[in-house]
């Protein structure tokens, strides 16, 4: 993968900052949500779901070289779409990179104050669970 964490966050930034009204922001979300790889039906394991989400989250992560790739879903399209989105930003890269990210772009495009409560505990949730992959793969290298 050629371009950096922020590189990604600045693109993303840039395509959300196109639409100025939010259910044309949250069905880009969706979008995203839809160009998510199937998710394999014997990963959606209690193991594997996300504490602290109020839909249902489902997440691994594994070593590609020295690469750290994540797999997720959702039952909810909009949270589906973050999952995506979050999965774009921190795929690819070495678990260092990821474990350090300052994922600025959750607030330069507005997404933590267009969540309801409980959806925004379940974005820091997911967010989380991702840098502690990060930090485990990272340990183990």
């Amino acid at each position: 993968m050629t371009n950096n964490i922020n590189d990604i966050q600045d693109e993303i930034i840039e395509e959300f900052s196109m639409l100025d009204d939010w259910m044309d922001r949250y069905a880009l979300l969706i979008d995203y949500g839809k160009e998510l790889p199937a998710f394999p039906e014997e990963e959606r394991t209690d193991q594997n779901l996300i504490d602290g989400c109020q839909s249902k989250v489902w997440l691994t992560a594994h070593m590609d070289g020295d690469r750290l790739i994540f797999a997720g879903d959702s039952d909810a399209l909009l949270v589906k779409g973050i999952v995506a989105l979050l999965m774009h930003i921190l795929s690819g890269h070495t678990p260092q990179q990821t474990a350090e990210a300052d994922l600025y772009f959750i607030d330069a495009i507005g997404l933590r104050e267009h969540l309801s409560p409980t959806r925004s505990n379940g974005l820091a949730a997911m967010l989380k669970q991702m840098k502690l992959y990060a930090m485990t793969f990272a340990a183990q290298q």
